[in-house]
């Protein structure tokens, strides 16, 4: 029998495009894109971080991340730091304001992401969540 691997393609992309359009539209009520809410979600959760890595952990090229932090900076969400140990290194840290709006939006945003996936059972989530993990791992050995 042969696979659906087209199909599978298919629905995986329009799922990943359904997804990203419920998530933009929530983080857009903020006032915010959805790059600019990954990286205020990074600090906050993870504390202060090389600009330089910012993109390659919340997925975006890293040409994109100065422009972001450039917005984040004006709305006063963020603010850079100089590393003390390395002149080239500059961090990204969160603000109090930053803090204060991630302490208000991010309940709300979790809640909404909660809502796309709860059409899954608990069971059906950790067999996504494992399928999804070993093509990730199988792409990356190609």
């Amino acid at each position: 029998m042969k696979k659906n691997h087209l199909k599978a393609f298919t629905v995986l992309n329009r799922a990943t495009q359904s997804v990203q359009k419920a998530v933009r539209k929530d983080v857009a009520r903020y006032g915010l894109n959805l790059n600019e809410f990954a990286v205020l979600e990074l600090l906050y959760h993870k504390g202060d971080q090389p600009i330089q890595s910012l993109g390659k952990k919340i997925l975006v090229a890293s040409s994109s991340i100065t422009y972001v932090v450039d917005k984040l900076e004006k709305k006063g969400y963020i603010h850079r730091r100089p590393c003390e140990d390395d002149r080239r290194v500059m961090y990204a840290a969160i603000t109090e304001s930053g803090k204060e709006f991630m302490e208000e939006a991010f309940p709300e945003h979790e809640k909404k992401i909660e809502s796309i996936f709860n059409e899954w059972s608990d069971e059906e989530m950790e067999v996504a969540i494992d399928l999804l993990k070993r093509l990730g791992y199988h792409l990356e050995k190609m």
